[in-house]
């Protein structure tokens, strides 16, 4: 016998989120926002389940303006099984992200909007910001970058590939030499000259790098310059996350996979 006793009515239907009502006209405009999120056919369930999950948050946003934010940081259990499988190493998000730039997965611009994503998720754990840190357009342009990033880590390694990682060393001095040169044509982005970013002024941040990398592709830095190299590492990946322009994130990103290179030479040889 059913003792739950009888529903008082039908349910009510959903009410939009007044904060999403200047993104689409109603409901059915989602679906052209997610149009292009895809899910890779060669993903395991869990990230299948994790990149569909992060969709759908998206396209329901528009009842639950949170669930733009939720999609985000939803979207990065997908990318981290799928850097640790590709990888082999279990390690946090971040050090797979930049294994896998220095691998040449993922290509410096993607990573640096990654990075945005993580630190969202950083500062949501940390109480920082909110849920509602992000609307739903520009949470659809970080769970892309999060679906590009799935689709080439799930790409199967070409011949190239595994000829280059057998040349690792030769390989790595090539790329040093090719992404110095991409970023000395670069344009410094001008509306950050004279900007400081939690105490780094990144135009000196740019020209103190480019000055070590120019004397280790000359002839090698000494132990002073290693040092002073890794010190601005650690400037680099505090101020990357932060920067709110694409192209300026992605120059210093670029930046950032520069200086790595460079003070990778002067790690010592696994043995």
């Amino acid at each position: 016998m059913n003792t739950l006793p009888p529903l008082p009515g039908p349910l009510s239907l959903p009410v939009p989120d007044p904060r999403a009502r200047d993104v689409v006209l109603d409901y059915a405009g989602m679906d052209a926002l997610v149009a292009d999120l895809a899910l890779p056919g060669d993903a395991s369930m869990y990230v299948m389940s994790a990149m569909e999950t992060s969709r759908e948050l998206i396209r329901h946003s528009y009842y639950r303006y949170e669930f733009a934010t939720v999609a985000v940081t939803h979207s990065l259990f997908a990318l981290e099984q799928v850097l640790a499988e590709r990888l082999a190493i279990n390690e946090p998000v971040q050090d797979l992200i930049e294994r896998a730039v220095d691998a040449g997965l993922i290509p410096v611009e993607l990573a640096a909007e990654l990075d945005r994503s993580r630190l969202l998720r950083e500062k949501l754990g940390r109480g920082t910001v909110t849920s509602a840190a992000l609307g739903p357009v520009r949470a659809i342009t970080m769970v892309r970058a999060v679906f590009d990033a799935v689709s080439l880590l799930l790409r199967p390694p070409s011949a190239a590939d595994v000829a280059a990682a057998d040349m690792n060393g030769a390989q790595s001095e090539d790329r040093l030499a090719r992404l110095w040169e991409e970023h000395r044509r670069a344009l410094y982005p001008d509306s950050f000259r004279g900007i400081d970013i939690e105490g780094v002024e990144l135009i000196l941040l740019d020209s103190g790098v480019a000055g070590l990398v120019r004397r280790e592709l000359d002839g090698g830095l000494d132990d002073s310059g290693v040092a002073t190299l890794w010190a601005c590492i650690a400037d680099l990946d505090k101020v990357v996350p932060l920067i709110d322009s694409e192209y300026c994130a992605s120059y210093f990103a670029r930046l950032r996979t520069i200086a790595k290179l460079g003070a990778a030479r002067h790690l010592p040889t696994a043995t």
